[in-house]
């Protein structure tokens, strides 16, 4: 009679072992965002989201993530008068996600490889701005340009997944996350993606 007490009391909390999952996910990582601008331009920054798990398989995921790349441009002219001659100017090109949306992962406390995928839509942040146009060789004609700045909001949406390996109860290792990242902003579709690599916290 005790024996079997016994064993179905260990049968009932090896059960109850294996439906437990972890509730709270918090990630923190490295983006590199590959934005459609004529020709792909890599932009690198950061990604955060917390993600509440209703269930093993189901959470309610939130994202913020912030890319930028500054760069030389440079304009390079002929003229009678002054003959060859270039001006340089400086840009930075920002863009900023706020996303929510829904997770499917195995988030059981005992599976070692996680693979995942989310669908989130929210809204997007761009930025493009212009300092510092100078002569950059030769004799210049006079220029006047000034510093300025392009800024618009719009609509945006991540579709993607990717693979989060344990570390410990506490954290694992979120080895690759992919994404498409369509932004729809100033009446134009942007067909951008999104490469991250983190660490996810318990």
């Amino acid at each position: 009679m005790i024996v079997a007490v016994c064993q179905t009391v260990a049968s009932a909390q090896s059960q109850s072992s294996g439906d437990d999952y972890h509730k709270n996910e918090f990630y923190v990582g490295y983006s590199n965002n590959q934005i459609d601008a004529g020709n792909r331009t890599g932009l690198h920054g950061a990604e955060f989201s917390y993600t509440r798990n209703i269930s093993r398989y189901f959470g309610i995921r939130a994202d913020v993530s912030h890319a930028t790349r500054k760069r030389e441009l440079s304009f390079q002219a002929n003229d009678p008068n002054f003959g060859s001659y270039s001006y340089d100017q400086d840009t930075r090109r920002s863009i900023t996600n706020v996303l929510a949306g829904v997770q499917v992962k195995d988030n059981s406390t005992e599976t070692r490889f996680k693979p995942f995928a989310y669908a989130m839509a929210g809204i997007t942040h761009n930025r493009s701005s212009f300092t510092n146009f100078r002569c950059a060789s030769g004799t210049c004609p006079q220029a006047i340009a000034g510093d300025f700045s392009f800024n618009d909001t719009g609509f945006a949406a991540a579709l993607g997944g990717g693979l989060d390996i344990k570390l410990s109860r506490r954290f694992d290792l979120r080895a690759i996350q992919v994404d498409y990242n369509p932004i729809y902003s100033n009446s134009r579709m942007d067909n951008n993606f999104r490469i991250g690599v983190g660490i996810v916290f318990h």
